[in-house]
């Protein structure tokens, strides 16, 4: 099974999913893409998976289920361009032969949900939406920051070797941050100095992985005292709670220049 990063807008990943005859994608904003993929590789699109409602992920799916026939799955508790199939947390489900969890990650919006696909690949996979960036994570637009905290710790819990898929190319801006929290993390240093030679070979620097966020991005570790000290430097305010770190860094990337 094979994960192929389809590039549309100015930084959005559609991701095909597909075993070289069957195909599935996730958060198809954009319907050309797509299509040009599956022709030249003579697949045939089984499943759309949807994370939230936002039109950059979104914006493909009627064109593409009116070229294809295909199913449309999406979470049950956000406006989606109908008919789709509701899911929710509960049973897995079975796509492209593959098991498949829905995890709830509200934040970003209201009803988000994550795709993990702990069979795909060697170690498993989980398609997060704007939940979860690499070296970031997503706006509040109509969650708390509570939500938010508590949804990217459901992430976190998942495997270390997990490959993170998520659906901007937001890396090296997220790092310019996470290096203001924490200059002095040589992981991150690292990590920033490898995804420049990504980018500068205009290459993806996706997909991450569940154990390399846990280094490097400031939102999963709100515990490690360098990111509790670099929030309070921002806001003394802050109380020394996972929780309360994670709502000022949240504020603070917002207004990051």
């Amino acid at each position: 099974m094979l994960v192929v990063p389809l590039p549309a807008f100015s930084d959005n990943y559609i991701w095909l999913v597909h075993n070289g005859q069957d195909a599935l994608v996730v958060d198809p904003g954009d319907a050309a893409p797509v299509l040009t993929a599956l022709q030249a590789q003579q697949l045939t699109l089984q499943a759309i998976v949807l994370t939230h409602h936002h039109g950059d992920h979104t914006g493909g799916v009627a064109q593409l289920r009116q070229a294809t026939g295909c199913r449309v799955l999406g979470p049950a508790r956000e406006p989606l361009p109908e008919p789709v199939e509701r899911v929710h947390a509960g049973p897995p489900l079975t796509l492209l032969g593959l098991s498949w969890q829905v995890l709830e990650v509200p934040g970003h919006t209201a009803g988000h949900i994550a795709w993990y696909c702990p069979d795909l690949g060697s170690d498993g996979a989980v398609f997060c939406g704007d939940t979860l960036f690499s070296g970031g994570c997503g706006r509040l637009f109509e969650g708390t920051a509570a939500q938010m905290h508590a949804a990217l710790q459901q992430l976190a819990a998942l495997p270390a070797k997990t490959a993170v898929f998520c659906a901007h190319e937001y890396t090296l801006s997220n790092l310019r941050f996470a290096l203001a929290v924490e200059p002095d993390n040589a992981a991150l240093q690292q990590y920033r100095h490898w995804c420049q030679q990504q980018r500068d070979q205009g290459w993806p620097t996706l997909p991450s992985t569940i154990g390399q966020e846990l280094a490097i991005n400031p939102f999963l570790r709100c515990t490690q005292p360098a990111v509790q000290r670099s929030a309070h430097a921002f806001d003394p305010a802050t109380a020394p709670t996972a929780a309360a770190v994670f709502a000022t860094l949240r504020a603070w990337k917002n207004v990051f220049a």
